[in-house]
């Protein structure tokens, strides 16, 4: 049976699916949605086909992009459209189910009911510091909507507990803005940590958004429900599966 994490600020059907109720198996068990990943592709279309189902639309009309952690955004117009390399998408088109893959990265939906215009972004560290949140609500203006009529929410990602990062990481940030050093704590052996989701968080409220949160899911603190790339890694395993986000009017 699939598990789908909701919000009750977003009024539209969407979900963050976890790992739960997937055909996949191995290091992938579950509902491994990424097409890029080492899985059986055969499998890889079951899930997604279990993620259109869920979502009330033919399989064709669960869009996606070639994430590229850029800040590009995509405008979505019809179902079937070609993936393009971007790590954004935005329509007014009922029927259409945007999707983002995510793997300890920023899986965020956006809405703005009144205009009927949704969004969905992929903000790993790199997106989200490039601007692609600012990006995902421009787009939406662009297609009527208004950047505090737009509730956004983060979905499952790694948490600050678990995201140890490097002093070139941190500099990085603080030559940016100084201000940014609230999101780091002091680590083990001269490292840091990192709250990418207070981050993300901290982007969608300077870029006017009515009403942003995060679901509080931490990707890799919990591996019986979520993907982690980083965890992935820790234990040397060859590869890892993608969570889904889905959003649709």
């Amino acid at each position: 049976m699939l598990e789908i994490i909701t919000s009750d600020a977003i009024p539209f059907r969407h979900g963050f699916f976890t790992r739960k109720g997937g055909a996949s198996s191995g290091v992938f068990a579950g509902l491994n949605c990424g097409s890029g990943s080492s899985d059986q592709a055969e499998i890889v279309a079951i899930n997604r086909g279990r993620v259109a189902e869920a979502m009330g639309v033919a399989p064709d009309a669960l869009a996606a992009v070639h994430q590229v952690h850029s800040a590009d955004v995509v405008t979505i117009t019809a179902p079937g459209e070609a993936r393009p390399r971007a790590d954004g998408l935005v329509t007014r088109q009922p029927g259409i189910a945007l999707s983002i893959l995510t793997a300890d990265c920023q899986p965020v939906l956006f809405a703005d009911p009144e205009a009927g215009v949704i969004g969905a972004a992929h903000a790993g560290w790199r997106g989200a510091f490039d601007g692609v949140l600012e990006a995902t609500v421009s787009a939406m203006a662009g297609l009527g909507a208004r950047p505090d009529r737009i509730c956004a929410v983060i979905g499952p990602c790694i948490s600050q507990a678990a995201y140890e990062v490097s002093e070139e990481f941190l500099q990085t940030f603080l030559t940016e803005d100084p201000q940014n050093a609230r999101f780091f704590a002091n680590g083990r052996a001269g490292r840091y940590q990192f709250d990418l989701p207070s981050y993300g968080l901290y982007r969608l409220r300077e870029a006017g958004v009515g009403e942003a949160s995060w679901t509080g899911h931490c990707t890799y603190a919990d591996p019986a429900r979520f993907f982690s790339y980083r965890r992935t890694t820790h234990a040397g395993e060859a590869d890892y599966g993608r969570l889904i986000a889905t959003i649709r009017l």
